[in-house]
């Protein structure tokens, strides 16, 4: 199965606070963290819900 590496690029500050638990759901606490998730269709929605503060990254 296919990876990818998501990392948070800006602040989940004044975002809403659905935002800020499908980052927390992520295990993105600070800026520049990055973590590595299977690329499923549960995982592929969050991250495309927090798109704007999120880089996104496929491992092969």
């Amino acid at each position: 199965m296919a990876k990818i590496k998501v990392t948070k690029l800006k602040s989940a500050i004044n975002r809403s606070s659905n935002q800020k638990k499908v980052l927390v759901a992520l295990g993105l606490n600070k800026i520049g963290e990055s973590r590595v998730h299977h690329n499923t269709p549960n995982i592929l929605g969050m991250v495309n819900k927090v798109s704007h503060l999120v880089g996104v990254e496929e491992i092969l």
